[in-house]
């Protein structure tokens, strides 16, 4: 991939904070604020379906109790992940990967998939993820944006499964703080982008980072001067809370 294909603002978790995150939902939210890039965060059922949650644990966000990796799908979607936002989000569930694509596909939306293994399952979780992501997006569904997805993780483990699972999708390596060997993992792992806290970056740090051929998007960025600032020292995408504020061209040239 040699230009940045994905635009300057992508919206936190489908919807940011104006909607139940990792929901469908928070996608139509998105998309209603003329977003055109969702980042979410995909993970494995104990039967191995591909939904999305951000935590190991079910509690926070729907009416459920007890960690994700020992339910099975069938259990995780008859729960609600809604109401805990709104009541006006009453019924919201846990969406599979494959209801997510369709859903981006039908609101013109370009993804980037974080991969969120349940501790312990980063390899499956990171080919699955990555399989089913491809398989998905490929052909027509590749339309959203005429752009492929992007895949990401914390995970190193999860990345490298996902790198052999799927090699042709770009991958980007999830980082708090920048480690001193961030060239040397993102090369053996074949990333075009890394994807940093924005709390710890410098103007000297991104420019490394460019100038060693990445791609860089910041996390998670809600304040709209800092997001200019990022753009200015070269970051080429800021995901954000704040999709109100910071909306889908706030941060052009």
């Amino acid at each position: 991939m040699k230009s940045w294909p994905y635009p300057r603002v992508a919206a936190h978790r489908g919807g940011g904070t104006l909607a139940p995150e990792n929901t469908l939902a928070a996608l139509r939210i998105g998309a209603s604020y003329g977003h055109t890039m969702v980042e979410f965060d995909a993970k494995l059922s104990t039967d191995n379906i591909a939904f999305l949650l951000h935590d190991d644990t079910v509690d926070r966000t729907s009416n459920g109790h007890g960690a994700a990796a020992c339910m099975r799908y069938a259990e995780l979607a008859a729960l609600d992940a809604g109401s805990w936002r709104d009541a006006r989000f009453a019924g919201e569930r846990m969406p599979t990967l494959a209801e997510v694509a369709a859903s981006c596909r039908e609101l013109g939306l370009a993804a980037n998939v974080e991969i969120k293994p349940c501790t312990g399952r980063d390899v499956e979780t990171g080919r699955i993820v990555a399989a089913e992501t491809a398989r998905l997006w490929s052909g027509e569904a590749e339309g959203a944006q005429g752009v492929s997805p992007l895949l990401s993780s914390f995970s190193y483990a999860a990345l490298e499964a996902a790198r052999d699972a799927a090699p042709d999708l770009p991958r980007g390596l999830l980082f708090e703080r920048v480690p001193t060997d961030w060239r040397e993992q993102t090369a053996a792992l074949g990333c075009v982008s890394l994807h940093a806290s924005h709390r710890h970056l410098d103007e000297a740090l991104v420019g490394r980072i460019k100038a060693a051929g990445l791609f860089m998007l910041a996390y998670t960025v809600n304040g709209l001067e800092r997001a200019r600032e990022l753009v200015r020292w070269g970051v080429d995408t800021v995901c954000t809370d704040r999709i109100d504020l910071i909306g889908p061209r706030a941060l052009d040239a």
